[in-house]
């Protein structure tokens, strides 16, 4: 993995945060996005664009949520996972000061 810049990560925040201080509508700004994530999920449940309007809607909205839980789901794993690691690595720790001690 590439090292991180700071100064470039901390000006991109800066970036980031003015231009949403200046959004009146965070909503707007983001609708176009939305709606090709949503265009996605509906061309992955319908590829031939058969469907009925309705359905292929239903069909998407559950795609969405099963892409969202999916990432829920390996956020979480992670999280134990790194849980899992702090606590090997502080007990590591305290068997090595007892050694030196």
């Amino acid at each position: 993995m590439a090292e991180k810049d700071p100064i470039r990560s901390m000006t991109a925040k800066l970036a980031a945060h003015e231009s949403w201080a200046r959004t009146p509508n965070r909503s707007a700004r983001t609708a176009k996005a939305r709606a090709a994530l949503m265009a996605k999920f509906e061309r992955e449940v319908d590829p031939d664009g058969t469907l009925p309007v309705a359905e292929r809607a239903r069909r998407a909205e559950h795609a969405r949520k099963a892409y969202y839980t999916r990432l829920a789901l390996k956020s979480a794993k992670s999280r134990r996972d790194a849980a899992r690691l702090t606590v090997a690595a502080d007990a590591a720790d305290a068997e090595l000061r007892e050694v030196r001690a």
